[in-house]
């Protein structure tokens, strides 16, 4: 099976046209080289550029997992198993992460995927446990590698890579330009394919930067106008700790905006469930760590704001390639006290925006996610939810948004003015001969 003849049916299943020039040089160089340094920006569809090419690779019929791609945070492995499942190759996948039950793993390992892809202590905790085996892994990719040394991963995945004795390709990806392989990579002399944008060209043309100026110190209260002023756009706030966030979206709340935050102190399951409700629309604003500039399958961001700004020029970067993705149009913001300098790395300075004081509250969101306390393991599909929800609680197709379904658990929006009738209707109901417990989703 060649790329010509996979193309059209991985596009279609991911609901693109065509691949874009980074994607096909990926797939090209990853294919014909064995080691590859694939460079490109945040939101430029590189996940897709190296999941085609390993598609390619893989040989049906063969057991054992051939390909283990490890990324630094949870979010973004969850993104890879997630866009892979999308492809429709035929490939088992898996994901493991921690914070993710870890019996359950080991029963998925026992029949193991073609892709494994999971966070480098997790997979090493796998690799001492027997879960899976390492003989037919010929392929490496370090997904968002220099982000994994960032957090200390240098040594987890260096003792990872030495158990790698059959490799063939390795593949190292990044959205930062200018970065030294480490050696325990075994990569040498790798084929780079540099899509980065340099500095003086790190916006795309369907991103606009504004400065706000507040003209107190404490700018809680201009966020307040600039949020009035954009209305109902799913929005990322951005501050550089925790609680900063956590207070922000306390202080926003309190105003009458419906917020919510982000973060790596909060649990896996709250923070997996924060990002499903923002993906599908029951939260417009989300106030986070920069643990959500990069690695999050968040497609519809319409606006950032940097409220506090970062401390690195690249983190700057990251922020905002979370916004105009693959070529929508997208607004980022520096919320500005006016005694505040303007980062020497921006230059020209971003034009001043002149928000109105008196815009009117935004209106909150049209949807609420629902809990369904059975998922995949229950074999419970979307279109057992849809059936579900169309017959016993007497929805319409508009009235039903984006469905998640996880491994013991699943996720749906619905219109809010809906979902206390569908609660009540459905309690005693039966879905696929089980009863489930359904409820709003709490975090």
């Amino acid at each position: 099976m060649n790329i010509k003849e996979i193309s059209p049916k991985v596009l279609s299943n991911l609901g693109i046209e065509a691949l874009n020039a980074m994607q096909i040089s990926a797939l090209t160089a990853i294919e014909n080289e064995a080691e590859v340094l694939l460079l490109a920006p945040t939101g430029s569809g590189k996940t897709l550029g190296f999941l085609l090419p390993i598609l390619n690779e893989l040989e049906v019929g063969k057991t054992g997992v051939q390909c283990l791609i490890l990324a630094p945070s949870r979010e973004l492995a969850l993104q890879i198993e997630q866009v892979w499942k999308k492809m429709g190759t035929g490939f088992k996948v898996n994901a493991c992460y921690g914070g993710h039950d870890l019996q359950v793993e080991m029963q998925n390992l026992s029949q193991p995927p073609a892709l494994l892809v999971g966070t480098p202590g997790r997979i090493l905790d796998h690799i001492y446990r027997g879960s899976f085996r390492l003989n037919n892994i010929k392929i490496l990719v370090l997904d968002e590698f220099d982000k994994s040394l960032d957090l200390g991963f240098h040594d987890v995945m260096a003792s990872i890579i030495e158990r790698l004795t059959q490799l063939q390709k390795r593949v190292l990806v990044s959205a930062t330009s200018n970065i030294e392989i480490p050696e325990f990579t075994g990569i040498y002399h790798p084929k780079v394919l540099d899509y980065a944008q340099a500095d003086d060209d790190t916006f795309s043309d369907s991103l606009t930067i504004n400065t706000v100026i507040s003209l107190e110190k404490d700018r809680i209260n201009r966020l307040f106008e600039l949020l009035c002023f954009l209305g109902a756009e799913p929005t990322l706030i951005f501050c550089n700790h925790r609680d900063a966030a956590e207070r922000t979206a306390q202080l926003l709340e309190e105003r009458g905006i419906e917020a919510s935050f982000f973060h790596g102190g909060m649990e896996q399951a709250d923070r997996e469930k924060t990002l499903l409700q923002f993906r599908n629309g029951s939260i417009t604003f989300l106030v986070a760590s920069d643990l959500a500039a990069r690695g999050l399958d968040i497609p519809a961001v319409k606006n950032v704001i940097h409220y506090q700004m970062p401390f690195k020029h690249e983190d700057f970067i990251h922020r905002n390639g979370r916004t105009a993705r693959m070529n929508a149009a997208g607004t980022a913001f520096l919320l500005l006290y006016q005694e505040d300098a303007i980062p020497t790395y921006l230059s020209p300075a971003p034009e001043v925006l002149d928000v109105p004081t008196d815009s009117h509250l935004p209106p909150v969101s049209e949807w609420v996610t629902l809990y369904i306390s059975g998922g995949k393991k229950d074999k419970i599909s979307k279109m057992d939810i849809v059936g579900f929800l169309a017959k016993k609680g007497n929805l319409e197709k508009e009235d039903i948004g984006l469905i998640t379904v996880m491994d013991f658990m699943s996720f749906v929006a619905v219109k809010k003015t809906k979902a206390k009738a569908v609660l009540a209707m459905s309690q005693n109901e039966k879905m696929k001969g089980a009863k489930y417990k359904i409820s709003y989703a709490q975090v």
